[in-house]
């Protein structure tokens, strides 16, 4: 069985939370694992009306140290302490990030009644932060006022799946079995053998999912996102405020879109919209000029990858 892989959309303003929009979060779901991606300040709000269950999270990314991406980690980790978590959690960031939770419980007197670990990031090339036995976690460089990370979630190939046509016509031995279902052909103890394209169905295509936060436009980043099924990418501005976007370390919505097409990525999802934009279509209007399969993230909207 395919476990489900997809995101749900939390917050995708930029800085000021306007418009019913707010800051940077989401949740990405494997099979029964809750990743959150940034944590901005409205977080358990939203999560609270799109009926996400915040306790199933078991591993935070944060993509860097700009409070619209995690002012709302500490209320978050407060909340998982007042409801008696006991499970552990790890985060995933920056450097400086944990010294910030800790100095802040330190001062508030909080003892938190679960294992909180903390994993730092670097933004020096590709590296692995987690290895689950369905799926891996990278981050990646971005380009931002400071040091600042994407994260690419790469599906892995779980057990094959038997055919069961074949299982009834012929008498497979255990041993057989187990070796099919990880690929490997099998010979037994007379020599028979038995193959991998004959007694399992093909493989499924591997999915991934690519999340750019904040970034100047950097096609360097093609190396790390190509194929991706999903690219989240920060569409701030659009292309009339290219001087602001490049002076910002942001990426206007037709940027977003030449990295997707360079990428060669399925879909792009278009998002961290500067509170200027009341209307976001002509920002995707922009961007399908370029990409024609991209689409405005909306909150509380879910995308499978």
């Amino acid at each position: 069985m395919i476990p489900d892989f997809e995101v749900t959309i939390l917050g995708n303003t930029s800085s000021i939370p306007v418009h019913g929009r707010h800051h940077t979060a989401q949740v990405v779901r494997f099979g029964q694992d809750f990743l959150l991606i940034d944590c901005g300040e409205a977080m358990q709000l939203q999560a609270r009306a799109f009926k996400i269950k915040v306790s199933k999270i078991s591993n935070i990314f944060i993509s860097h140290l700009h409070g619209d991406h995690y002012y709302g980690l500490i209320g978050l980790l407060s909340s998982y302490s007042l409801g008696k978590r006991t499970t552990p959690l790890t985060i995933f960031g920056p450097k400086g990030l944990d010294e910030i939770i800790t100095t802040n419980f330190r001062y508030s007197n909080t003892k938190l009644p679960y294992p909180l670990n903390f994993v730092e990031t670097h933004d020096d090339g590709l590296n692995l932060l987690l290895d689950n036995p369905r799926y891996e976690v990278y981050s990646f460089p971005l380009k931002h006022r400071l040091p600042t990370t994407g994260f690419l979630i790469k599906e892995k190939h779980g057990l094959r799946s038997m055919i069961k046509e074949k299982l009834q016509q012929n008498e497979v031995p255990l041993a057989a079995i187990q070796s099919l279902r990880q690929g490997m052909d099998y010979k037994d103890d007379t020599g028979k053998l038995y193959k991998v394209k004959a007694y399992t169905h093909p493989l499924p295509p591997l999915r991934s999912y690519a999340y750019c936060s904040d970034t100047i436009y950097n096609p360097n980043l093609k190396q790390f996102i190509k194929n991706a099924d999903l690219l989240y990418h920060e569409s701030t501005f659009m292309d009339d405020n290219l001087e602001r976007a490049a002076a910002t370390f942001h990426s206007t919505a037709k940027q977003a879109a030449e990295i997707a097409k360079m990428s060669q990525v399925k879909k792009l999802l278009l998002g961290h919209f500067s509170s200027r934009y009341i209307n976001l279509e002509p920002l995707l209007e922009e961007a399908k000029t370029i990409f024609d399969n991209s689409i405005l993230s909306e909150e509380g909207s879910t995308y499978a990858i």
